[in-house]
């Protein structure tokens, strides 16, 4: 027997057998393209997590069901039409084929959308009171609308089900109409859909009465709910188990998912999706306490990682069933490996939540480790095949992300890979980022890429730093510069970078100069490595400001990652300034004085500090590829056409003596971790 056993028990909900406890929960994808249809891209995201095992995915986040619900923001699917019936047929026929079950998540979102695009529509909530994440303003449902928006579920439903899905679930979750409703927060009407429990649980029990008849009684409704709304004046665990024992007692609803925090607030929006600075589980407790009080089986996901976590919840009987949803945007294969005893080669989600904070911003979902997620339909594989060409001689040099991702893809090849890395880990910015308060969790990127090196048998060499001899020597037949870049300290030269005057986020992150005690932050970038600055000092006692010449601190962060940040930083007092440019340095005795312009005003204004931060991007460690371009076959060029369609660079095919030389990642220009990674996979999975 496995130690994981647990895992693979199945369970029925309603007459639906799903083959194991491991489910991948509705979130939006922004896949759902030509009008919110599930197309090629999207069967193929499901399909993969299907093909790895996964029992159940519940896709479609926020899926809307009238066409007054906007829908084109989020690119979620649309279940207005009966136009979305075949593209569903697909979409079960993918995932069935390979053992899966899949469902989608039906909603009307009613306040919480915007109404500035689309259709333009009027947007609705019980009482008119608008969401403060949106800043969209609402009108008041009136009664006929009440009735056409209930007779939209049941149409939807029976869409999915016509479509060959094995079921629907109800969003009443994360102030959706239907939680709008339960809510005295935001539901003050008077009628019969307002006042009393019976009446707030009205809207919620006609749409679960009019599914429930539309699909028959052996198609699979649940409902997702919050576990407490985490407001003062809203619902909170107590009022929850109320409502999902009145409907639970109906017998309507198959099964519960359950999450934690409501998100109508940038705050509480933070704790739906909880990114590295929360511990495991965290909202576990509210998933177990709606468990006590329903008699159908009940699924949480929130920062469920890694096969470990998932056993002991399930053998402690908290939940029936475990949602490991950014774990299969990691990883989707991680079920098979859990069974292939492989659990040391899942690549475990890190909780940067990159996937998520891009969807909070209209942008597809994408994986920061994993450039092969969601891009299953352009031919980017997670199983590297062996090459049936010749066996090249790959030389990697540089072990930050980038690198580290092209030794891997290049090794699966089957080709002889070394990799040369002046410092003494692995890792590069990763390490940096890794060392702040609330990025520990990073480090498990390259974590994962240091065992998988390992296990196939890179020829590591750390601790040396690369020249073009020693390139030469090596022979190589492929080199990738992967070599990183530098802080940008000296694009002002009144900063004083020369004279020592400032000082980079990776000066102070790395410990090599340690925190003054009064320090300013100026942060261009806007991103982690400012904000990531700051905790760091203030946690180390600093007093800090944090200017910027942007609109606000941090702005560049995803939504559900910066209040994390602003929680932290509000507590241990740090100042937040934006909209001043940093324009001169200069030394006034034992002080600095960091002199900064309003952008707008042109006003100028002082600071005198101990020490002066600024974080200013990177420029491009990009001496040795203009040392090496000259003599490699293709001047160091790479084929735009062919990386961008995903196939396989010209000049693998063209003979000729000499290296094929790439760069890549930041010695090329500042991007991110996920860029470097996906560059690393396009080019060298065709090796």
């Amino acid at each position: 027997m496995s130690q994981f056993d647990v895992l693979f028990q199945p369970l029925k909900i309603n007459k639906l057998t799903i083959r194991n406890r491991v489910v991948s929960t509705a979130h939006a994808e922004v896949y759902a393209t030509d009008g919110g249809m599930t197309t090629d891209r999207y069967v193929k995201y499901y399909e993969e997590k299907a093909k790895g095992g996964c029992g159940l995915c519940i896709c479609g986040g926020s899926s809307v069901v009238s066409i007054d619900s906007p829908q084109s923001w989020w690119s979620s699917v649309n279940l207005s039409t009966d136009r979305i019936i075949p593209h569903f047929q697909n979409l079960a026929d993918a995932v069935h084929k390979h053992g899966g079950k899949i469902m989608i998540q039906i909603t009307h979102m009613g306040r919480r959308s915007r109404w500035d695009g689309e259709n333009w529509v009027n947007l609705m909530s019980p009482s008119g009171i608008r969401e403060p994440v949106h800043r969209a303003t609402c009108k008041t449902i009136e009664e006929e609308e009440i009735w056409r928006i209930i007779g939209d579920f049941a149409k939807a439903a029976v869409r999915a089900k016509e479509g060959g899905l094995d079921g629907v679930e109800l969003s009443a979750v994360h102030q959706h109409m239907i939680d709008q409703f339960w809510s005295p927060r935001v539901n003050k009407r008077t009628d019969q859909w307002g006042g009393t429990f019976e009446n707030r649980m009205r809207f919620g029990l006609e749409v679960a009465k009019a599914v429930r008849e539309a699909v028959g009684p052996d198609f699979v409704v649940g409902m997702r709910i919050t576990g407490d709304e985490f407001h003062p004046d809203g619902l909170n665990h107590d009022d929850m188990k109320q409502i999902a024992k009145y409907y639970d007692d109906t017998g309507l609803i198959d099964y519960f998912g359950v999450v934690g925090s409501g998100c109508d607030t940038h705050n509480t929006l933070a704790n739906v999706i909880p990114n590295m600075s929360y511990p495991p589980e965290p909202f576990l407790h509210l998933a177990a306490g709606i468990k006590e009080v329903v008699t159908v089986p009940v699924i949480h996901a929130q920062n469920i990682k890694d096969p470990n976590q998932a056993k002991r919840i399930l053998e402690a009987g908290y939940v029936d069933f475990v949602g490991m949803t950014r774990a299969h945007i990691a990883d989707p294969h991680l079920i098979a490996k859990i069974k292939m005893d492989q659990v040391d080669q899942i690549r475990q989600c890190v909780g940067a939540n990159y996937c998520i904070d891009r969807q909070y911003m209209g942008l597809d979902v994408l994986c920061i480790q994993n450039a092969a997620t969601s891009r299953e339909y352009m031919g980017m594989p997670h199983i590297i095949e062996k090459t049936e060409g010749p066996i090249r001689n790959v030389v990697v040099i540089g072990g930050g992300p980038g690198g580290m991702e092209a030794a891997r893809v290049a090794a699966e090849r089957g080709h002889k890979v070394t990799l040369v890395e002046k410092a003494e880990e692995l890792g590069g910015q990763i390490t940096i980022a890794a060392k702040a308060p609330q990025r520990d969790q990073m480090a498990g990127i390259t974590r994962w890429l240091a065992m998988e090196l390992e296990r196939l048998g890179v020829d590591l060499r750390l601790g040396t730093e690369a020249n073009a001899d020693m390139i030469r020597d090596l022979k190589p037949d492929v080199c990738i510069l992967a070599t990183g870049g530098r802080p940008f300290l000296d694009q002002n030269p009144h900063w004083g970078a020369e004279e020592g005057l400032v000082v980079s986020s990776w000066d102070i992150l790395n410990g090599t100069v340690e925190p003054g005690k009064n320090v300013l932050i100026y942060d261009t970038i806007c991103e982690f490595s400012g904000m990531s600055a700051a905790d760091y000092l203030s946690s180390k006692g600093s007093m800090v400001e944090l200017v910027t010449d942007d609109i606000k601190p941090g702005v560049g962060i995803g939504g559900t990652t910066f209040p994390t940040y602003y929680r932290s930083l509000y507590e241990k007092e740090v100042i937040m300034s934006s909209d001043l440019l940093l324009e001169k340095v200069y030394r006034e005795g034992d002080k600095l004085v960091a002199v900064l312009e309003n952008e707008y005003t042109g006003q100028q204004e002082e600071r005198v500090v101990d020490q002066i931060v600024v974080e200013n991007g990177t420029r491009p460690n990009e001496e040795l590829y203009y040392e090496l371009k000259g003599e490699s076959r293709n001047k160091g060029q790479i084929d735009n056409e062919t990386l961008f369609a995903s196939k396989p660079q010209p000049i693998l095919s063209e003979a000729g003596d000499g290296m094929i030389l790439w760069r890549l990642g930041d010695c090329v220009s500042q991007r991110n971790t996920h860029a470097a990674i996906y560059d690393a996979l396009r080019l060298c999975k065709d090796l």
